[in-house]
């Protein structure tokens, strides 16, 4: 029982959050010297962080396993003490301007989830493709076909617009008709496919990104949510001090 107090007196602590932020930038800053000088660092963001981690020595990524558990027990902390201003303050008459950083809280939480469920089950891939190519997405039994690659181009040989057509096709069946053009990716059951570039010599070519990003809308949750906290404890305490 003694053992429980002190654990839960540990993560009520403003000071266990202190310390924890403390050791979170003293160990990301030994990070910095690291990742210059290490040339699989370089290759870091082409597969999801765990997969990346796994394929390399503890020697050299012990400072990313050593913040994901720093964030693990900053996140519990984060629940502890917002779950006890909630129920110390709860009969409070100020209780938005209360709740305001709670909320902001919150959207920290979902955004660490969102980085949680892409370094997990994310995917990121490269592809060059012609007309009539076909791509089969990994881990999945989405293939994709590139129908038409439209390229404008002006009388002095730059591009002015393009366009590219394709289709979804699942066990041979065509499932969705789409087009990627500028600013404008193609979405599909959790997929991200972008044109990274493009050439018309000797023939029409396109470099395709792939992903797949499962935290995606958890990340837009908790980006919504930390900024609509941020927004309502500043207008709340600028009305306090007029």
């Amino acid at each position: 029982m003694v053992i429980l107090k002190h654990i839960i007196n540990f993560f009520l602590s403003l000071q266990t959050s202190i310390w924890l932020l403390g050791l979170f930038i003293a160990v990301f800053f030994a990070g910095a010297f690291i990742m210059p000088v290490r040339e699989e660092f370089r290759y870091i963001h082409s597969v999801p962080l765990f997969e990346w981690l796994k394929e390399h020595p503890l020697w050299i990524t012990w400072w990313l396993w050593g913040s994901i558990g720093i964030l693990s027990v900053l996140t519990i902390n984060t629940i502890f003490c917002s779950i006890e201003s909630i129920i110390k303050k709860r009969r409070s008459r100020q209780w938005l301007l209360i709740i305001s950083p709670q909320i902001i809280h919150i959207g920290f939480l979902f955004l660490l989830l969102a980085h949680l469920l892409s370094s997990v089950g994310g995917f990121k891939g490269h592809a060059v493709a012609k007309e009539g190519t076909f791509l089969q997405i990994p881990d999945s039994n989405i293939a994709l076909h590139i129908k038409d690659i439209d390229i404008q181009i002006d009388k002095y040989g730059f591009i002015t617009d393009w366009a590219v057509g394709i289709e979804y096709f699942s066990e041979r069946n065509m499932v969705k008709n789409d087009s990627i053009s500028p600013n404008n990716p193609s979405l599909k059951g959790g997929l991200n496919i972008n044109v990274r570039d493009l050439t018309t010599l000797p023939e029409k070519t396109v470099l395709l990104q792939v992903s797949r990003e499962p935290g995606a809308l958890w990340a837009l949750i908790g980006g919504i949510l930390f900024m609509a906290g941020t927004v309502t404890l500043i207008i709340l305490k600028a009305k306090l001090e007029k």
